[in-house]
């Protein structure tokens, strides 16, 4: 057995992880743990790891860690214990016994994050529907720990006072769900109206998505600010996980009539929170009806690789893992990597934050998203005017002459509108 004890700076969150060999890189979850912890509000006093075949079913740690772990807890004056994976009820409840202290995990801990970071109504919604989603089990657990305190029969009236306030906080919290869920559904169907308006248009919708902090949204502001709809529809941008938890939607329009809808949506993570994938899944949902998906990849940091496989797992789980992608490395220039922008068929090395590749990246997406678009030409007679506006409004117009019997028109169309409008081909 492998053990290693780390001391950080005086705080007062405690990490412990158990290295089974499962993670690809332990050493590496550990890490985004502490910055999960961080990004919580948390200060990080100390970490502790253990190497173990398979996770203690009792106390996830072993029987004999969980000693060391109290002493280390001590010596580093941590208020609080957060474990590298989530934990069963019973593993919260002995532990909680064990060591005295408050218990946590990283799905809580991501929980947190979204809690705070939430801003638009539906998004605390979904934040507050997977915490409750994520407490209800273990309400259930610790009564049913307390179950001894009732009569024989279990029936209500024999329960403990304990007892009868955890079934009691328990139908709480299954009805606050059923609320949130209702509610939720309604927000959803307004959406599914936008989407439909959006589609009607047929311009194309690109999605951005990728690993939590990778650089999504500094792309879309970037384009926003040189093809957008003007400053004030810029999102927010830090260097942290989860800066942003909605979905926004912009319009992108470079002036050649190519436009296509820009989607920012929430950051994956790894280990991200099964509960928070489902509570999501209608903004999330955007994703799925994307035309081409844009997956960002921070490329200064070593992980990027197994970011990737992150998101294209996550992906699958919403169903969209089919969907044609361009990759961006993004922070390439953190690389040392020179003559940026560089495009290699549907990769593209650049940095979003220097307004490199940009443009370059502009041009990659309507090379996509419009590759289904036929070359025509049209002479439409003036009482048709509404085909050539059609035409000036859907289609990208390469030249356009006022003739004595019509309109002449030379467009790259789409295949659909070339047959509809075939009679006035020329």
């Amino acid at each position: 057995m492998r053990e290693e004890l780390i001391k950080l700076q005086a705080a007062k969150v405690l990490l412990v992880g158990v290295d089974t060999g499962e993670e690809a890189d332990f050493d590496r979850s550990m890490a985004e743990l502490k910055s999960l912890a961080e990004a919580a509000g948390k200060q990080v006093t100390g970490m502790i790891t253990q190497k173990l075949d398979a996770v203690n079913k009792a106390f996830y740690i072993g029987a004999g860690k969980v000693r060391e772990v109290k002493e280390f807890a001590e010596e580093c004056e941590a208020e609080e214990i957060v474990f590298d994976n989530a934990l069963s009820p019973s593993q919260i409840r002995n532990l909680g016994r064990e060591l005295d202290l408050p218990i946590s995990d990283r799905t809580n801990l991501i929980l947190d994050i979204f809690a705070v970071r939430a801003q638009t109504r539906e998004a605390k919604l979904q934040v507050e529907t997977a915490r409750l989603q994520y407490m209800l089990p273990r309400l259930v657990g610790i009564h049913e720990a307390l179950s001894r305190q009732g009569g024989a029969s279990g029936s209500m009236s024999n329960k403990g006072t304990g007892e009868k306030k955890l079934e009691l906080d328990r139908r709480k919290i299954e009805h606050r769900i059923s609320e949130l869920k209702k509610e939720l559904a309604g927000i959803s169907e307004s959406r599914v109206t936008q989407r439909k308006k959006r589609n009607a248009s047929r311009i194309p919708q690109v999605a951005l998505v990728g690993y939590t902090n990778a650089g999504k949204s500094t792309i879309l502001n970037r384009m926003v600010d040189s093809y957008g709809e003007g400053a004030d529809k810029t999102v927010m941008e830090r260097d942290m996980l989860f800066a942003t938890l909605e979905t926004s939607v912009r319009n992108i329009e470079s002036g050649d009539n190519r436009p296509f809808f820009l989607v920012d949506t929430v950051g994956f993570i790894h280990k991200l929170p099964h509960g928070l994938v489902q509570a999501f899944r209608s903004t999330l949902e955007e994703v799925r009806y994307a035309d081409l998906l844009i997956q960002v990849v921070d490329f200064s940091d070593e992980s990027y690789r197994q970011q990737m496989k992150v998101t294209e797992e996550t992906l699958k789980e919403l169903n969209a893992g089919d969907i044609p992608q361009i990759i961006v490395y993004n922070k390439a220039d953190k690389c040392q990597m020179t003559d940026l922008p560089r495009v290699k068929e549907n990769q593209i090395y650049m940095s979003a934050s220097n307004n490199v590749g940009i443009k370059e990246l502009v041009d990659l997406i309507k090379t996509k998203v419009y590759a289904g678009h036929v070359d025509c030409t049209f002479l439409i007679p003036y009482e048709k005017g509404s085909v050539a506006s059609y035409l000036m409004e859907n289609a990208i117009v390469l030249e356009k002459e006022y003739r004595e019997n019509g309109i002449w028109i030379h467009v790259k169309c789409y295949s659909q509108d070339a047959a509809k409008y075939a009679i006035f081909t020329v």
